[in-house]
């Protein structure tokens, strides 16, 4: 099988039919059998998507005129092509030779992927100097996006943007119910992996390289898990105390859910709620894994009239849905699916389950509002609005070395310390 060809299908589904970039590639590569080819297949996709809007800046430049939307497969191809030449150490003319002959299901488009590509070689200065004087090539952003953050961000949003287009690097949750963080380093270290504990975290590690969970020591055992180290802070935070109950509100895939039971083993229970029945499958098998027990129940937060009963808890985990404006360089498709009438809709929602959520803690209890987004409207203006509604509603201070200090709550802008952006706001209810 052609790789290049591969990538160009996973790809036309994301660009030509506005699927998410991980359930193509959940769909695309089971085909491939080798592993090297898996990852080949999988770095180009993940390089076009990121650098999607630079490259489609020089492709249109290079096109006569742009393709038919049936030709999605050939658009995604020649984005292979260029992304190779511009991003990869692959020789120009087996890049060249190797995407042309991924075109044998379409014989007419042999030639126009061969010239289009030998044209960007002869091009190459030029079109990068013209790409410099477009502000959606140049900072490789949809140009809403580019003006939201902007708007919110004026002295760092091109430094946000830039963040967006690095590959995150990989951060890890030590499971402190089996080992300490220490000790977990040195068994890195005696498998050749060599990592660095994250000063703000007490439970994360950053890999220097990325590497298969397989090769982590006692991955299968429960003894660690992949998670962000922005996202590891939620635990820290909701400070669950022995004898509470806890509710985790839009919980998949699961990641904070087992760190609150990691830093708290004598919880009087714990619920799990998500309203994707598939999502919160996820859940259930991270939370086997780790040797962890919490109730899952597959529902709408913001309809607690349907699953809640006459169940309050002293603590509540919000992970609102969000627009993921700060995972963006873990989900570059985000910049492709998104579009701007999205926030306001995602303000409603996170409106209606923080209302809902509100309902279900006790007197004196905590609510931890947390989103992985940097826009204002999603974060600190939701909370402003949610404070100035509710009068029996106090906002704790997050005394930390990491983030933004808000008007209200804490705001960790992507690439700060190497993190995920994400925001935090602690509310209490009165007594």
């Amino acid at each position: 099988m052609n790789l290049r060809g591969c990538a160009a299908q996973i790809l036309a589904k994301v660009i030509g039919d506005g699927q998410s970039l991980t359930a193509a590639l959940d769909h695309g590569l089971p085909k491939l059998k080798d592993t090297k080819d898996r990852a080949f297949v999988q770095a180009l996709c993940y390089g076009v998507v990121r650098h999607y809007y630079a490259l489609d800046f020089a492709l249109s430049k290079l096109l006569g005129k742009p393709l038919k939307a049936k030709d999605a497969d050939i658009k995604a191809l020649l984005l292979v092509g260029l992304y190779q030449l511009q991003h990869m150490r692959v020789k120009a003319h087996a890049a060249v030779s190797e995407t042309v002959a991924a075109t044998s299901h379409k014989p007419w488009a042999r030639g126009l992927v061969n010239g289009v590509l030998r044209q960007y070689l002869r091009e190459a200065e030029n079109l990068l100097q013209a790409a410099e004087q477009d502000p959606q090539a140049r900072l490789n952003h949809p140009q809403w996006i580019v003006e939201t953050l902007r708007r919110d961000w004026p002295e760092r949003y091109e430094k946000i943007l830039h963040a967006n287009d690095q590959a995150a690097p990989m951060f890890l949750r030590v499971n402190q119910r089996q080992t300490g963080r220490d000790a977990y380093l040195d068994q890195l270290a005696a498998q050749g992996i060599a990592g660095q504990p994250v000063d703000c975290c007490s439970t994360a590690i950053r890999l220097d390289q990325a590497v298969a969970v397989e090769q982590l020591p006692g991955f299968g055992e429960g003894r660690v898990s992949v998670q962000d180290s922005a996202a590891q802070l939620a635990a820290e935070l909701l400070d669950a105390q022995a004898g509470d109950w806890v509710l985790d509100l839009c919980a998949a895939p699961g990641g904070k859910t087992a760190a609150i039971l990691e830093r708290q083993p004598a919880l009087a229970g714990l619920v799990a709620i998500d309203v994707d029945a598939q999502r919160l499958q996820r859940v259930d098998a991270n939370l086997a894994r780790l040797h962890l027990q919490a109730e899952t129940l597959v529902a709408d937060a913001g309809q607690p009239a349907d699953w809640a009963g006459q169940r309050r808890f002293q603590r509540i985990l919000l992970d609102a849905p969000c627009s993921g404006f700060g995972v963006i360089r873990r989900h570059p498709d985000i910049k492709l699916l998104r579009r701007p009438e999205d926030i306001a809709a995602l303000q409603a929602t996170q409106a209606r389950i923080l209302q809902a959520a509100w309902q279900l803690l006790i007197p004196g209890g905590i609510l931890l509002y947390a989103t992985c987004s940097v826009v204002k409207a999603e974060n600190e203006q939701q909370i402003a609005a949610f404070l100035a509604a509710h009068k029996d509603a106090e906002e704790l201070p997050i005394d930390a070395h990491w983030g933004l200090p808000r008007p209200h709550g804490r705001q960790i802008l992507t690439g700060e310390r190497q993190m995920d952006g994400f925001y935090y706001a602690k509310l209490r209810k009165a007594v």
